[in-house]
């Protein structure tokens, strides 16, 4: 077992857990197997050596481990994929006191949690996050689904993970790419919550693409201690009102973004949609709630700073105006979109008008 530095956020829900973050964490999951004889170990192709890894510390410590090998990306979170995964386990033998395991991306643990929330009403599941998009925001928080062609996430459970194993040893293969798509979640969180975090950012960009970096590393466990406050707060994302917002607050960004995703059938990265969500959110912010423009500038400079996104010419409005609407966010027929008073201040924005809709698009749809 690794004896290397690690960092620890708790999760302080209805049923505590911990996220552990740095080298190593996967060779700690067996520690963790409780009174679990069969595990189900789900990953996609690219990842077979770090499951590997796991599956032989399970079988080392007795359990029977069925490999489940899924598809990359996206296309894992399919009723298709959800069904066969059932008939795996059923056929493994799986009872209510064993075990699934998710290694990979946020579709990775997106797709294992749902499976465990809904195997025997519910079995008890470990979250192994491989991508800092995963890391900081899909693999932790209790968050589990899959989608259907009308949109991301329309089926899922809230289910908590057991634990959150995050071995940062493992993004060394991580494409930059990838990477920068994680880093929409970062900036994020220091939108909503952690002004330090956009410092750290601002300051060396560079650092922040350096999966080596101790600047991405810090960035990493403060993102993930800002989900778990968060997370810990309201679990189950209960509605926000005006600037009274629990959950939702982590939806910054994503109710545009959602939207791009399923208009471009998941083909873009998750983040590269997030932050184009984070634009628009701001610019309705500065017309419905009186957002700063120097704040609305900085997310435009921090995003473009490592590679992201700021503006876009993809989807017309009214097709994503009509997905918008069957997110899972909207409430009835309005639209909600999480926006900011100012850095740090999120506040809820319930029925936009139609011409501050219309400015926010025509102003993220500039070239700049």
């Amino acid at each position: 077992m690794t004896t290397e530095h690690f960092v620890t956020a708790r999760f302080a829900t209805g049923h505590p857990y911990d996220a552990f973050i740095g080298p190593g964490m996967i060779a700690r999951v067996a520690d963790h197997l409780g009174d679990a004889t069969r595990v189900a170990l789900m990953f996609p192709a690219a990842l077979a050596d770090a499951a590997g890894r796991a599956g032989r510390e399970l079988e080392q410590a007795g359990a029977r481990v069925t490999k489940i090998e899924l598809p990359d990306g996206e296309q894992a979170k399919t009723p298709a994929v959800l069904a066969e995964c059932w008939g795996r386990l059923a056929d493994a033998g799986l009872t209510r006191t064993d075990l699934v395991v998710g290694v990979g991306g946020g579709a990775t643990t997106d797709l294992a949690g749902f499976v465990a929330a809904t195997w025997l009403r519910g079995i008890r599941w470990i979250s192994v996050p491989t991508t800092v998009l995963a890391m900081v925001d899909a693999g932790i928080g209790g968050k589990t689904g899959a989608d259907l062609p009308q949109g991301k996430n329309l089926i899922g459970a809230f289910w908590e993970p057991q634990v959150v194993l995050e071995d940062t040893s493992l993004l060394g293969s991580l494409p930059l790419k990838q990477l920068r798509s994680g880093l929409a979640e970062v900036i994020k969180h220091g939108f909503i919550a952690d002004a330090t975090t956009l410092e750290l950012v601002g300051q060396a960009p560079s650092e922040c693409l350096d999966v080596s970096s101790p600047r991405l590393a810090e960035l990493i466990a403060r993102s993930v201690q800002v989900k778990a406050a968060v997370v810990s707060r309201d679990l189950r994302e209960s509605t926000s009102v005006g600037d009274q917002v629990g959950r939702e607050q982590l939806n910054y960004g994503h109710t545009l973004g959602h939207a791009i995703e399923a208009a471009e059938q998941f083909t873009r990265p998750h983040g590269e949609c997030v932050a184009l969500g984070m634009v628009f959110a701001a610019e309705l912010a500065q017309r419905t709630v009186g957002l700063d423009p120097a704040v609305v500038q900085r997310h435009r400079e921090l995003l473009d700073a490592v590679g992201l996104p700021t503006s876009y010419h993809g989807a017309q409005w009214d097709q994503l105006h009509e997905l918008m609407l069957r997110d899972k966010k909207t409430r009835g027929s309005v639209l909600r979109f999480v926006c900011l008073r100012a850095q740090g201040r999120p506040t809820m924005v319930v029925d936009p008008p139609a011409e501050a809709l219309t400015a926010s698009w025509q102003a993220l749809t500039q070239s700049v």
